[in-house]
């Protein structure tokens, strides 16, 4: 063991070099019986040593808990906030007008950003969405981050298919009605995704973003750049289950035919709060419109 530094009288203050000789035992892996025992035998007093130990080595390990924090949001810096579409940028409101349509605003939370419109679409609207793709449903794929590719996923058990952008005329007045509402640019949005989800299906908690340590990304950036907002749209009214929920938040939107809810995610990551999932359906069948917006022009 190092030399321990002189004897100090118990009323004499704890110097900066005990408490150095201290932080050097510690590191050295002494035991704090042994570095007291050394302390005592040298004509310290006990209680005086035990003082000295304790609030020296929680100093010390307070600043080793800082520096870890400063070095570890020096190394996993946050992605940089983007802009995202805004609904309501004049602040809450009963009703909006959006390109062809008054859509009702049910409920609004500013964090995460998350807003439940009412009447987005139309009864006959909802119908038609639903036999234009009754025929092209396949089992659901997620997006693959670590290779950009879609495959199908144990955690989503629907079924669904892709519109291209604008392909019938009703897919066009509905995104040019969507754009208007977001005040988003009409070619920033995919192409409409129609899921069908029979008993007992859902789609567990997830984001929509694109992960960005994944090394696929950069190929799925290239038609658009990142997701930063969805807009779940539904088709029909479940005779049970089927909420859109946000469990960083607990909340449960009720799926009711001509409804939808919007959320907006400004950086790739968990702090955004934009977890979400579909609840399993209880009874009957749910059928969802989704509308993903990109920051650039999707091709």
């Amino acid at each position: 063991m190092a030399q321990q530094p002189n004897h100090q009288p118990a009323h004499q203050p704890i110097t900066p070099a005990l408490r150095s000789w201290i932080v050097e035992q510690a590191s050295a892996a002494q035991a704090p019986e042994a570095i007291v025992q050394a302390m005592v035998a040298s004509g310290w007093d006990e209680d005086v040593a035990l003082i000295a130990l304790e609030s020296t080595l929680r100093e010390h390990l307070a600043e080793r808990s800082a520096e870890h924090s400063a070095e570890r949001a020096r190394v996993v810096e946050l992605p940089p906030a983007v802009a995202v579409p805004e609904p309501l940028p004049a602040g809450m409101r009963a009703a909006v007008w959006a390109h062809d349509r008054e859509v009702s605003v049910l409920v609004a939370l500013a964090d995460p950003r998350v807003i439940v419109f009412g009447n987005l679409l139309s009864g006959d609207e909802c119908d038609a969405l639903i036999a234009l793709a009754s025929a092209r449903l396949e089992r659901s794929e997620t997006v693959q981050t670590d290779t950009g590719a879609s495959e199908v996923n144990e955690s989503r058990t629907s079924q669904g298919m892709f519109f291209d952008r604008g392909e019938h005329e009703v897919c066009a007045r509905i995104e040019a009605r969507m754009a208007a509402l977001m005040q988003w640019p009409l070619e920033n949005g995919e192409g409409l995704q129609v899921l069908r989800y029979g008993p007992g299906a859902e789609y567990k908690p997830h984001y929509d973003y694109f992960d960005p340590a994944q090394p696929g990304t950069p190929v799925i950036l290239r038609r658009g750049g990142q997701r930063v907002a969805s807009l779940v749209c539904y088709l029909n009214t479940p005779a049970g289950g089927g909420e859109t929920v946000f469990p960083d938040v607990n909340l449960a939107v009720a799926p009711v035919r001509g409804n939808a809810v919007f959320f907006s995610y400004d950086r790739p990551h968990p702090m955004t709060r934009s977890l979400h999932g579909g609840a399993p359906v209880l009874d009957g069948e749910k059928w969802v419109a989704t509308k993903w917006f990109r920051e650039g022009r999707f091709e």
